[in-house]
């Protein structure tokens, strides 16, 4: 990241992005007490954003083809700055949703875009470690951001928090404007070879794959303010402070995970999400405690983040030559899976079954996103023998 700058202001993008999508996590008891809703409702409000994700990264990404990458990248933190400035001012629980739904149209195509361009600005061998420095901002948003963005939500209100998350994209844009290098459009693509991609066993694996992982995450990070608020009977400063301790783990997953991923794809999924099951597992029981649920939020931090550069380009290559849309759907499929998750978590709390039990349901879908790829590989595999047979 340091001797590119094109990738460094990615990773700023991802920065103002990962803010303002995981911000609410962290505000989610004030925002429902301030807008008269219930927390599971106000939930909605991660999962609209997701949805929003899931629906517009295939629009986005199919609909602006021909525009200069450098152009769409910053159009699309024009977006993202103006849906921020609707949430800060929206009046009401269906403002606020339908502003969240606008922030979100930039958020698929911007990582899908951004993950191809990353990759085509190192050596081949490096290219996971190139997305995993653009996702870094992602991380540093959950270190830095998110935890700042939880304490001002207490201190001074959750609008605050928009309007500084505005005013970080407009100095996001001028970063892409200075920084990124002029790069052409896709062009005239075949969308009949981009759906058909899609189409395709190994994309359409990888891609449930990314969603069951990331509602393994979102379960319970969704709720970690009041988990720890009711579970751990913590202050307000604990809840920032564990915030933060996540963060860490993020940014450190996001680095192993890269460099993993350099080696070997595959084994680094697997390695991540038996990890991420088991101190899913733990936590359900170590959340009672500050000091063990803070060693399992940090460890469930590296787990988690160490999957996503694996997982992007798990897509990306399975995609071969047609990357576009599979880049930017899998975009859409980690946030379909926050989506999911969050309402996973929200029912469960629904139904009286307690915060250890939203801890097993996050669990119970990473074990279901391992199985998934193990069918994946054990197919590939057979494959190859077939292959091989001689006739």
């Amino acid at each position: 990241m340091k001797s590119n700058p094109a990738i460094v202001a990615l990773s700023f993008g991802a920065f103002g992005i990962g803010v303002t999508e995981f911000a609410p996590m962290g505000m989610l008891p004030g925002m429902a007490a301030d807008l008269g809703v219930s927390i599971p409702v106000a939930g909605l409000l991660v999962s609209g954003y997701a949805a929003g994700v899931m629906l517009g990264a295939p629009f986005m990404t199919l609909g602006t083809t021909r525009m200069p990458r450098k152009t769409l990248l910053i159009a699309l933190m024009g977006i993202f700055t103006i849906g921020n400035l609707l949430s800060a001012l929206a009046g009401s629980y269906g403002l606020l949703l339908f502003a969240r739904v606008v922030t979100s149209l930039a958020h698929g195509a911007f990582f899908g875009v951004g993950s191809i361009v990353a990759a085509s600005v190192v050596a081949p061998d490096r290219r996971a470690g190139a997305v995993a420095a653009m996702f870094m901002g992602l991380t540093i948003a959950n270190v830095l951001g998110v935890p700042a963005a939880a304490w001002v939500g207490e201190a001074v209100g959750w609008r605050a928090v928009f309007f500084a998350i505005a005013a970080v994209g407009v100095l996001v844009m001028l970063a892409l404007a200075k920084a990124l290098p002029q790069v052409a459009g896709a062009g005239e693509i075949d969308v009949r070879r981009e759906l058909r991609v899609m189409a395709d066993r190994r994309v359409l694996t990888a891609l449930g794959v990314t969603m069951l992982q990331s509602g393994a995450m979102f379960t319970v990070f969704t709720y970690i303010a009041p988990i720890l608020r009711d579970a751990t009977h913590a202050s307000t400063a604990f809840v920032s402070a564990m915030l933060v301790v996540f963060g860490l783990g993020l940014t450190l997953g996001n680095w192993l995970g890269g460099r993993a991923a350099d080696k070997s794809v595959r084994r680094t999924t697997i390695v991540g999400l038996v990890s991420l099951a088991v101190l899913l597992l733990a936590f359900a029981v170590t959340m009672h405690w500050p000091v063990p649920a803070a060693i399992s939020i940090f460890l469930w931090g590296v787990a988690t983040f160490a999957l996503i550069p694996p997982l992007q380009l798990s897509v990306m290559q399975a995609a071969g030559d047609a990357p576009n849309l599979a880049s930017s759907t899998n975009i859409g499929a980690f946030n379909l899976g926050n989506a999911l998750g969050a309402a996973v978590g929200g029912a469960v709390i629904g139904a009286g079954l307690g915060y250890p039990a939203v801890a097993v349901a996050g669990a119970g879908m990473a074990i279901a996103s391992l199985l998934l790829l193990l069918g994946m590989t054990a197919a590939d595999a057979g494959s190859q023998r077939a292959v091989a047979r001689p006739c």
